[in-house]
């Protein structure tokens, strides 16, 4: 193939010109200009040019083709497409003016395949579209994407468009849902794989991101300021943490984490680095995430004050301690702190059935015949369906004491071991689960999946009161055996030794009293023993003060009898009476003037008794000490 010359609309310098000139080659070649601009056809367009004109000029004759007999044709130089000399600068106006969304890109290799015969009508040559499936791009193609008109984009075969969606769409959709039960519980931490990743899907903690409150507003908006995130494990923290990473990286900004458990100053200070440039060079924020911040130490802390002070990065700190004792009160000033509470116990259910449609399990009601399905049948999961009862869930929510990590690890632990038991030995369940082999799980084999702690004993739930509540009336009755078993179920459940220490002394003087004086020091001095060697140390410190009270004689008389001056307090009308003058102290001439002190007889000076009145006039002669009649 040859063609004349190539004439451009712009002005070209003598030496595009000159390479112009010399890309004439004999018929069947390929031309090529060298120069600035290079089009990804080989055709280098020099600086300043613009279109492209072929101007048919005298050639060699050239024999007639399939697509326009009869007819010379010409090679466009940016698609390589055979087009007649007549409709070649329309053509090439329209490859370089579309972005190339018909130029074919050329390919180190020779073409695969032809264009079909007949493929271009006679008259519309132009209109040739390259072979199915095979990519265009534009002739200034930058990077993926780059250099394409939305124009060009929108033109696109819907072919192409579900193509491109079903790696990440359908085929991730389809990947989960094919997904084991096996598969499901292996691997990550089922805590960690249903992790949220927003705020519709964030359960519980109503009170500080519930709907209209101030901080849901300002992760909604994108303006997060810098926060404490403070409250007990498996409450939420790292969750919302992740939360806003995600909203953070949809809206341009730099979400970095570190622990505070591994990073170092250094660390600290490149992330603050990286972030003063970000911001200078970009525009860019960056949110820096300190999982257990109190484990930095104040001069540590101290690293953050300028940077959240001038806004180069927006601190977010979690932490289990108590931020006032833990955190600087200079790095408090300058962030909000949020207080997050244990979870509820219907929050947990909420996170527990989201677990059970995950894995696909079916839950068991009380006097249900068939299982409820939470995401239809689990037979594609394991051998068998596997079953949960409902009362296991409600324990479960109940006994992992509002840390949503413990239930789901606990769950996962229990859903486990029934499937691996099942493998080798299928329950028969077909009255509850309606199928002749089935796995079920109960409610003791969740309580297996929990820690020993949760099993025994609630900390924080009614069976905390019930207990304390027992050994106390078990002392007063003077049951030791029972005494001891209450005490040893609380501390082997976990409960803080400092807590029932403190009840002893407390029982000391409200159930013994003065019936046994030295009591309250046993009390006294278990509580100091609990506090130096602390637990397991302890439990036998405080089994002897248990069994000393359970044997000890009982009198509520001081008790009683402070019981009813309180009443006496309450039911007084009108003005407390003043104090009598002469048991007012005196301690300057003023007030020995006005009377203070006057009459006071000072009874060591005495030998006897001393006849003198101490209770006000209105209550002289009462005796708090005699049983009132209610």
């Amino acid at each position: 193939m040859t063609f004349s010359h190539i004439s451009m609309r712009n002005q070209v310098d003598p030496k595009s010109r000159a390479l112009g000139d010399a890309a004439q080659q004999p018929r069947g070649s390929k031309a090529r200009l060298l120069g600035r601009g290079a089009g990804p056809g080989g055709l280098q367009l020099p600086k300043g040019c613009g279109r492209l004109r072929f101007l048919p000029g005298p050639r060699e004759p050239m024999e007639p083709t399939e697509g326009a007999e009869g007819e010379r044709v010409v090679q466009c130089p940016v698609c390589l497409r055979e087009l007649p000399g007549a409709d070649i600068n329309a053509h090439l106006d329209r490859c370089l003016q579309a972005g190339g969304a018909e130029a074919e890109p050329p390919s180190k290799r020779p073409r695969l395949a032809a264009a079909p015969p007949g493929g271009q009508a006679e008259g519309q040559p132009e209109e040739a579209r390259p072979p199915a499936g095979s990519p265009v791009f534009s002739l200034f193609h930058k990077g993926r994407g780059g250099g394409q008109s939305p124009a060009a984009a929108g033109e696109r075969s819907g072919a192409g468009r579900d193509e491109a969606a079903v790696p990440g769409g359908h085929g991730c959709a389809a990947a989960l849902c094919g997904e084991s039960l096996a598969q499901k519980l292996e691997g990550k931490p089922l805590a960690e794989r249903l992790r949220p990743d927003t705020l519709g899907n964030y359960v519980g903690q109503e009170r500080v991101l519930g709907a209209q409150t101030l901080l849901r507003s300002l992760l909604e908006s994108h303006e997060i300021p810098s926060l404490i995130l403070w409250g007990p494990p498996g409450c939420g923290k790292t969750t919302l943490a992740h939360i806003i990473a995600n909203s953070s990286k949809k809206n341009g900004m730099r979400f970095v984490t570190l622990s505070a458990t591994s990073a170092k100053t250094n660390d600290v200070r490149d992330v603050i680095s990286q972030a003063q440039n970000e911001k200078r060079l970009f525009k860019r924020k960056t949110i820096l995430f300190i999982d257990e911040i109190h484990r930095f130490n104040k001069s540590q802390q101290d690293t953050f004050l300028p940077h959240v002070e001038c806004g180069t990065v927006t601190l977010i700190g979690a932490t289990t301690e108590n931020p006032s004792f833990q955190v600087n009160a200079a790095l408090l000033s300058r962030c909000r702190v949020i207080v997050l509470e244990k979870l509820s116990a219907e929050a947990m259910e909420a996170i527990l059935m989201r677990a059970v449609r995950f894995l696909g399990l079916q839950v068991v009601g009380q006097g249900d015949q068939h299982g409820t399905p939470a995401t239809g049948s689990s037979g594609k999961s394991s051998e068998f369906p596997v079953y949960i009862e409902e009362k296991a869930l409600n324990t479960l929510a109940y006994l992992c004491d509002g840390d949503a990590r413990t239930g789901l690890n606990g769950l996962q632990l229990a859903v486990q071991a029934r499937v691996a038991a099942g493998r080798n030995a299928p329950l028969n369940t077909s009255a509850k689960g309606g199928a002749a082999h089935s796995i079920l799980v109960t409610e003791e084999h969740v309580k297996e999946g929990l820690q020993r702690s949760h099993i025994l004993y609630d900390r924080a739930g009614e069976e905390h009161y019930n207990c304390i509540s027992a050994l106390h009336k078990s002392m007063r009755g003077s049951d030791e055996n029972a005494s001891l078993y209450w005490l040893a179920r609380m501390l082997e459940g976990g409960e803080d030794p400092l807590y029932v220490a403190r009840r002893l002394v407390r029982f000391a003087s409200e159930d013994i009293g003065l019936a046994d004086p030295l009591a309250l020091t046993q009390a006294v001095a278990a509580y100091q023993g609990c506090h130096f060697i602390g637990m397991p140390e302890c439990e036998v410190i405080l089994a002897q003060c248990v069994v000393y009270f359970a044997r000890a004689p009982k009198s509520i008389e001081v008790y009683r009898a402070y019981g009813n001056v309180k009443e006496c307090l309450r039911m007084h009308t009108g003005p407390l009476p003043p104090v009598p003058l002469h048991l007012r102290n005196a301690p300057t001439r003023l007030m020995k003037n006005l009377g203070y002190g006057k009459g006071y007889k000072y009874n060591p000076m005495y030998e006897g008794p001393v006849e003198q009145d101490y209770l006000p006039e209105e209550l002289k002669g009462t005796d708090f000490f005699k049983e009132r009649k209610t």
